[in-house]
């Protein structure tokens, strides 16, 4: 009877690929986790990325992507999910500034409020609402507060209420 066949670190990676792109850190959590040796995880990632398998900046790119167009989220929040996925400040900034400079911020908040509001803003708690929901979306303070207020009813006189 043959000896049964170990699965090495990069091979388990692999696998994990396979289903979905994964920063370094976060494959190197998930090996880890299955309590294989350090060295052995460590040269797999340094294998897998040498051979292009797993790439940080495109994983970053595709997360900020998705966080603009499909989440609608702003900026800062994206920025901030990107790095807690384990990839550097660096990579973050440049993927947030590139995929940023082809979808307009201005834009995806407008879509990020036409998700929340079926109508325009009708009294000051709804407005108090909807403000708090953008900004843990990570938009600016002044765009949020000029893109609620246009929508407004009666020109945002509750406001001032």
């Amino acid at each position: 009877m043959p000896a049964p066949r170990t699965v090495n670190a990069y091979q388990i990676a692999l696998r994990l690929l396979a289903r979905r792109e994964l920063s370094s850190n976060q494959l190197r959590e998930r090996l880890v986790r299955r309590e294989l040796p350090a060295v052995e995880i460590e040269t797999a990632i340094t294998r897998l990325t040498h051979n292009g398998a797993v790439d940080d900046g495109r994983v970053a790119h595709a997360y900020a992507r998705r966080a603009a167009e499909v989440k609608f989220r702003g900026k800062r929040r994206t920025r901030r999910e990107i790095e807690a996925l384990g990839i550097d400040a660096e990579t973050a900034g440049q993927a947030v500034a590139d995929v940023f400079s082809e979808t307009d911020e201005e834009t995806v908040l407008e879509h990020a409020i036409d998700k929340r509001l079926d109508g325009p803003v009708r009294d000051r708690a709804q407005f108090r609402r909807l403000y708090q929901s953008l900004l843990r979306q990570g938009f600016p303070t002044d765009r949020i507060v000029a893109q609620l207020l246009s929508r407004a009813e009666g020109n945002g006189t509750f406001v001032e209420e």
